[in-house]
């Protein structure tokens, strides 16, 4: 059973390659990912580390609501949301990009991670997808919830932490 999930996430990442044998060929045997088409299948939300992994935190908490395919890359300190295709979307916020149609997203295959790229949450091969407004609500609390520790952490330090 276990097997059949990665091979049915495996052709449905593949599936917005513009050669998807050749896009699994990549994520076997050469670089181990693959620049995969957006607004296809599916866009991309990429959010400042910090903010992201704390959405995601929220979002696990909620039990009704399993998280979709969620990616990380670790060096540029990203963390990227995969929800439906919607080119009319505006996704506003300090550090927020949405990539949509016309944009190309590296990705690794969903069974291991590769040089920077890992996933934090695979695509399961259903075509889930976060929810944009769960997603929405999420960062929402996070964004509140950074502006709350911000001030703490940014204070400067007083004559004795000189």
């Amino acid at each position: 059973m276990h097997s059949v999930r990665w091979k049915q996430a495996v052709e449905w990442l593949a599936a917005a390659a513009t050669d998807p044998r050749a896009c699994k060929r990549e994520w076997d045997h050469g670089t181990g990912t693959a620049l995969l088409a957006a607004g296809r299948y599916w866009d991309v939300l990429s959010v400042p580390d910090r903010l992201g992994l704390l959405a995601l935190d929220i979002m696990w908490h909620d039990p009704l609501e399993v998280p979709g395919p969620t990616l990380v890359d670790v060096t540029a300190r990203r963390v990227g949301f995969f929800l439906p295709p919607d080119p009319d979307s505006e996704w506003i916020g300090c550090g927020v990009r949405h990539v949509g149609r016309g944009s190309w997203v590296a990705v690794p295959p969903p069974y291991r991670p590769t040089g920077r790229l890992e996933w934090l949450v695979p695509p399961d091969g259903t075509g889930a997808l976060h929810p944009p407004d769960a997603l929405e609500l999420a960062l929402r609390k996070a964004t509140g919830m950074l502006a709350v520790l911000a001030p703490v952490s940014a204070e400067p330090a007083g004559p004795e932490g000189r």
